[in-house]
């Protein structure tokens, strides 16, 4: 028989879980319990958690949510690269049925990787379920050296950041630890850049800790006479680097610091810590065409209860989209 839980608090997660969800038996950041803990008090998502455990003979799975009212969402903020059910995959339809039954009108989850299972888990468990289209996810396969990396950019990219290399006269630096002034200049070039409103300083800053703590921390910043120009937040672990934030200063756009800084950073990755890949995150931005070499689709899932009214409308209301939208591509 499977035992399914809710729990509404972080605290009685952990100690439930007995270590599961903690960096050493969880290789994605993601699906660690101190992403969540980030989550929790700098940006949160609408409605209160909702964790549901699964566990049958010693096997385990999590589905983290956020529940207001009637519906639930993933929790997850911007800052979430992945999303998905944690464990054991085999407990998806138990997990699914449970939400159910607790009288949920949708559920919807983005981005997820694979949709595959959790999709089939909710249509098992008698939810109406349509999977789409979320988030581009760019990265590049870096099995060899830096040199051959480089080789297979476009000559524009290579280029530019030779031209500029030596026109504009940066000073490269890149930080494994935390470093409190480090990350104020990271802040500084932010809040000059072309970038929108940042969503939350705090969260980034705590991340940067708990990582630089652990060693995965990369953060990479371009000094143009001493003034921060252009900044990089990487994290690297498993072999796999990612990158989570970038920004210049828009007054410095013509040295290209941006470009000059991106360089460095994947020269550090693949040469000296050895990644096999470098992610690129959300997002379908042009540059990243040119700094990577493919890319990978990532879904929302959006799940909803046909025994409820709610979940009937909108039902309804997506299959009178999915024919307009049909008779608009003839």
């Amino acid at each position: 028989m499977v035992n399914v839980t809710l729990f509404d608090d972080l605290d009685a997660v952990e100690q439930d879980a007995r270590g599961a969800l903690d960096r050493a038996n969880q290789p994605c950041l993601h699906d660690r319990l101190s992403w969540f803990r980030l989550l929790e008090p700098h940006c949160p998502p609408k409605g209160k958690l909702q964790a549901v455990r699964a566990e049958q003979d010693g096997r385990r799975a999590w589905l983290f949510l956020a529940a207001d009212r009637r519906s639930a969402d993933a929790y997850a903020a911007w800052y979430s690269l992945r999303f998905g059910l944690i464990g054991d995959r085999s407990l998806a339809p138990e997990i699914a049925e449970f939400l159910r039954g607790k009288g949920l009108a949708k559920v919807e989850m983005a981005p997820v990787d694979e949709p595959e299972t959790l999709a089939a888990a909710f249509r098992s468990a008698g939810w109406s379920v349509v999977v789409e289209p979320a988030f581009g996810n760019w990265i590049a396969r870096t099995e060899k050296d830096f040199d051959d990396y480089w080789s297979r950019r476009p000559g524009q990219l290579r280029s530019t950041a030779k031209r500029k290399a030596k026109a504009a006269d940066l000073d490269i630096v890149i930080h494994d630890r935390f470093d409190a002034a480090a990350w104020a200049d990271y802040e500084s070039v932010y809040r000059s850049s072309w970038k929108p409103e940042e969503g939350s300083f705090p969260f980034l800053r705590a991340l940067a800790e708990q990582e630089g703590a652990a060693g995965t921390l990369r953060l990479g910043l371009a000094y143009h006479r001493g003034r921060p120009v252009a900044a990089q937040l990487w994290l690297v672990e498993g072999g796999v680097a990612t990158i989570h934030k970038l920004a210049y200063a828009e007054e410095a756009k013509a040295m290209s610091p941006g470009t000059v800084l991106g360089e460095a950073m994947f020269r550090r990755a693949i040469d000296q810590d050895g990644v096999a890949l470098i992610d690129y995150g959300t997002g379908d931005d042009a540059y990243k065409r040119d700094w990577m070499d493919e890319r990978r689709q990532l879904w929302r899932i959006i799940a909803r209860n046909p025994r409820s009214l709610r979940g009937l409308a909108g039902i309804a209301r997506q299959r009178i989209r999915a024919l307009v939208r049909a008779k608009a591509s003839r």
